[in-house]
């Protein structure tokens, strides 16, 4: 028998390895696959380890010299479920694929994957390279097709026997969970004692502030404002360590708002037990991906189980309000909750336009903030123009003065009264519904029977069946939650004691309303009591129609806002004095004028030389120098042309009272009357005091200056 050691490197057979080894398969080198699922399994473990590294020598027995027979073992403490995270199996599948590889040795299928698809890329790959595979029971061809089922019935199991062991330890887990007996994390504020039942933590300072964050989300109705109350009162929440060297240790730190949600939406703190509340899937990369469900799709829940810090039925309040909250910030802002700004109807317009709700902006104007209603869905999503943009402080006046009007015992006792009725007629179709819900029931329990009595060999029967099962099912389902979805609308129940007490508010609403105690959330708030919502139309008029709970309905009309510019122009009376004191007076002598009669400008502030210049120029008012041009009057440089005499002089004159001048601006700049025939005349030697002044005249026209001595 031949020395497999010492091989011809013209022979084309291999004795040790019957047809299947080749030459060319020993010119390439032989690849070892090491791999065990957990680091425990790699240091407990260690006779399949060594099992697995002493495949080296069954490579040489085939052929392949000690010094290419390459150990790939850097997956050792990983899983074989995924080829995503093993950098091993990666390196073999590309030497497979770059032809490098002849023979490919693993322990067994299950060492080189647990997963059908890897297992059937790699089967491929050696197909295509003329690769071999070897593992503890002897040696294979992925060409061959015997070879080829083999490994693949191979591969099946092992992925089967994952399963196998992975539902066992499900089966147990949930068998232990709808008892309510699975151990389980605790949040920070319940413990197990020695029997293993959850009690309360024995810290009461851990009680306490557990406590104080129910009470004070029952108070504001807010997670924010809860965090935002923690902040103010500088107080602190516990957490305890999960992992590391502080495992299981209290540690206190700021209040944050992913903190307030994880306590409102867990059960445990209501005294429910419950399990798989989540769903993980892994993605084609690799990575897991956690997917929160719905409560009705949890694999269990019992309430009720242990004490608690809440009852169930307060933390179904708890969790109806955060939605009510989350729906302020999505598409349709159905509600949401009071909060501090001075828009009236925030979370409560709706766009009489496209139908759509409306988001509110703020603005200052004259040091105050002052909201604006805006829709702009339209506008965000495909940059049109915006639907509606109205002022809100007309409409928030108009809406609070409709409530201290319309709140009175009579409105209200008929807004209770068709409030009953609509109650009344509410539970004749709730009943209508719990109908449907049952003749579903009725449907998918026959669907049912009928495929469970049907021969399972016969297939083409049973699919029909099976589908039509699931479709039964699929409408039940979707008629349960239609069912439920309406029985869990808001319905204000009203007792004779509530009664009472709506109609005593009556009398004190306007009262508590302009209380300048009262806040804006507080006034949001009450008017959330009365109002369901307010549709917005802005035309040449704002039409409000206010609907109010119990469905009654009233529409306002108020005059659309000017805009900004109009509300900026001068009044016409402003406009008509001034036009009246250019006759006579300056920019600036206006200006003094005016402010002393009390009158402001359009923005409201006080006058001076450079509004009355404007004012003039924008409403085309002539000027007191065209006044003056238009009554005949001259100029400096005409009046010395006319009396032959220097500008010196011609001032000179002018100061003594011989010539008459009008001032036509602010700069001491003058015309001057005509001289006439009594003009002045030189004569040298006469004091200027002593000679005639001109006389005093006034003209006759309205739009004529004139003139004072």
């Amino acid at each position: 028998m031949t020395d497999p050691t010492n091989i011809n490197a013209q022979s084309h057979v291999i004795p040790h390895g019957g047809l299947k080894v080749m030459a060319s398969h020993l010119r390439r080198d032989a690849f070892l696959y090491v791999r065990q699922s957990t680091l425990r399994q790699v240091i407990q473990n260690t006779e399949s380890t060594q099992r697995q590294y002493a495949l080296q020598q069954r490579a040489v027995a085939l052929g392949w010299p000690v010094e290419r027979v390459h150990v790939i073992d850097c997956d050792l403490g990983h899983s074989g479920a995924s080829a995503v995270d093993r950098e091993g199996f990666q390196q073999l599948v590309a030497e497979v694929s770059l032809g490098h590889a002849g023979v490919v040795l693993g322990l067994e299928v299950s060492r080189l994957a647990r997963n059908s698809a890897d297992w059937q890329r790699l089967l491929e790959l050696c197909a295509l390279s003329d690769t071999l595979i070897v593992d503890e029971d002897g040696l294979y061809d992925c060409n061959d097709f015997n070879d080829r089922m083999l490994l693949g019935l191979k591969g099946t199991l092992s992925e089967a026997e994952l399963h196998f062991l992975r539902a066992r330890l499900r089966g147990g887990i949930l068998s232990k969970a709808r008892r309510g007996e699975l151990a389980s994390p605790l949040p920070v504020g319940l413990v197990y004692d020695e029997a293993r039942h959850v009690r309360l933590d024995p810290d009461r300072q851990v009680q306490q502030t557990i406590r104080l964050l129910f009470e004070t989300f029952r108070r504001t109705g807010a997670a924010h404002a809860t965090v935002s109350h923690f902040r103010k009162e500088n107080l602190l929440f516990p957490r305890r360590q999960r992992s590391g060297p502080r495992k299981g240790e209290l540690i206190w730190g700021d209040l944050s708002l992913s903190r307030v949600l994880q306590v409102l939406h867990n059960p445990r703190y209501a005294g429910a037990f419950f399990f798989g509340r989540s769903r993980t899937r892994t993605w084609p990369d690799g990575s897991c991906h956690t997917q929160l469900l719905p409560e009705d799709e949890w694999l269990v829940l019992i309430p009720n189980l242990h004490v608690g810090y809440i009852s169930w039925e307060e933390y179904q309040d708890n969790l109806k309000r955060l939605r009510e909250n989350a729906q302020a910030h999505g598409a349709d802002r159905r509600k949401s909750p009071p909060r501090e700004g001075p828009a009236l109807l925030q979370g409560r317009v709706i766009c009489g336009v496209c139908g759509r709700r409306m988001t509110v902006r703020y603005r200052v104007r004259q040091g105050n903030p002052s909201p604006d209603y805006v829709c702009q869905r339209e506008s965000v999503d495909h940059a049109t123009p915006r639907c509606q943009h109205l002022p809100g402080q007309a409409i928030d006046a108009a809406v609070a003065h409709l409530l201290s009007e319309t709140l009175t015992p009579l409105n209200l006792e008929v807004t209770l009264a068709v409030q009953q009725e609509i109650e009344t007629r509410q539970d004749e179709v709730n009943a209508l519904r719990a109908q449907q819900v049952a003749r579903a029931q009725y449907e998918a329990d026959l669907a049912s029977q009928r495929y469970r009595r049907v021969d399972p060999n016969n297939r083409l029967v049973a699919s029909t069946l099976e589908a039509e099962w699931n479709a039964a099912l699929r409408t039940l389902q979707e008629t349960q939650q239609e069912y439920e979805r309406h029985c869990q609308v808001d319905r204000l129940l009203i007792n004779d004691e509530v009664r009472e007490q709506i109609l005593a508010l009556t009398t004190d609403f306007p009262r508590v309303w302009n209380d300048p105690h009262t806040t804006d959330r507080d006034r949001k708030r009450l008017l959330g009591l009365l109002v369901e919502d307010v549709t917005l139309i802005k035309t040449q008029a704002i039409t409000i129609q206010v609907r109010f709970r119990g469905g009654t309905t009233q529409t306002l009309t108020i005059p659309a806002a000017r805009p900004i510019w109009q509300t900026w122009e001068t009044a016409p009376e402003v406009v008509g004095a001034i036009d009246e004191l250019l006759d006579r007076h300056t920019d600036r002598q206006i200006a003094t004028i005016l402010n002393e009669r009390g009158l402001r400008s359009g923005k409201g502030e006080a006058f001076h030389a450079r509004i009355v210049a404007r004012i003039r120029r924008t409403y085309g008012l002539k000027s007191r120098y065209e006044r003056l041009r238009e009554a005949g009057m001259l100029t400096a440089e005409e009046m010395i042309q006319v009396l032959q005499v220097s500008g010196k002089t011609m001032k000179a004159w002018h100061k003594a009272g011989l010539l008459r001048g009008h001032a036509y601006n602010d700069k001491n700049c003058y015309l001057f009357e005509p001289p006439g025939p009594d003009a002045p005349l030189r004569h040298q030697g006469r004091r200027l005091a002593d000679r005639q002044q001109l006389a005093e005249f006034v003209l006759e026209s309205t739009k004529e200056v004139q003139y004072e001595a």
